[in-house]
């Protein structure tokens, strides 16, 4: 089962994760997920235990848990589909073609 832990603080690691999750049973992977630019963690991660049961009683006891200070949101991840992401556009709230810069008369 694939679980999903939002709202964790900025200095938990993978390892902490699996720390947290290892009480429930065998853990194929924890990842806290990274800022790309900042190498700052995005404050949530996933964690896929080995049998959905033990990932059930995960969710149970620890959404809405206080951990590292913050009260973490456990539930279980949703695939991510076609449509989550947002297409980048180089045009976005820029007034236009022109770099929201208007055109110099004189």
């Amino acid at each position: 089962m694939n679980i999903f832990i939002a709202g964790l603080s900025y200095s938990i690691n993978d390892n902490d994760l699996r720390d947290l999750f290892s009480e429930y049973g065998e853990i194929s992977s924890a990842k806290v997920i990274m800022d790309k630019v900042t190498g700052r963690s995005k404050g949530y991660g996933f964690v896929e235990l080995a049998d959905d049961a033990s990932g059930q009683k995960a969710i149970e006891e620890l959404n809405g848990a206080e951990y590292d200070g913050r009260t973490i949101s456990v539930s279980e991840a949703r695939p991510r589909t076609e449509g989550d992401r947002p297409r980048r556009s180089y045009d976005n709230n820029r007034g236009g073609g022109n770099g929201g810069f208007r055109k110099r008369e004189y």
